[in-house]
């Protein structure tokens, strides 16, 4: 492995707690894009909220420890991050997609 793809880190992560109608997705997504990191974040039915991040390794920690707080209208209670094959999303971008 090359020391480029090394870097690279990508991760699902759920985010448990009162996520949605508070803005969540949105500054989620402003913060990704600031970042440089690539990726989706949706609502899911049960009242969580899923991210598929990648980008540098130390970039997507940062991302993490954002999703920990979220906006200040959010109330976190736990987030469970699963680490993927580096570089297996194909995203250009960060996207908001549902």
């Amino acid at each position: 492995m090359s020391d480029a793809s090394a870097s690279v880190r990508t991760v699902h992560v759920l985010v448990h707690g009162t996520v949605q109608g508070v803005g969540f997705r949105y500054h989620c997504a402003y913060t990704a894009q600031k970042l440089g990191v690539v990726g989706q974040v949706r609502n899911l039915p049960d009242g969580d909220v899923e991210v598929m991040a990648q980008g540098e390794a130390d970039v997507v920690a940062r991302l993490i420890s954002w999703l920990k707080r979220g906006p200040r209208w959010a109330s976190v209670r736990t987030v469970t991050v699963t680490d993927l094959r580096a570089g297996c999303l194909e995203s250009r971008r960060f996207e908001i997609t549902g």
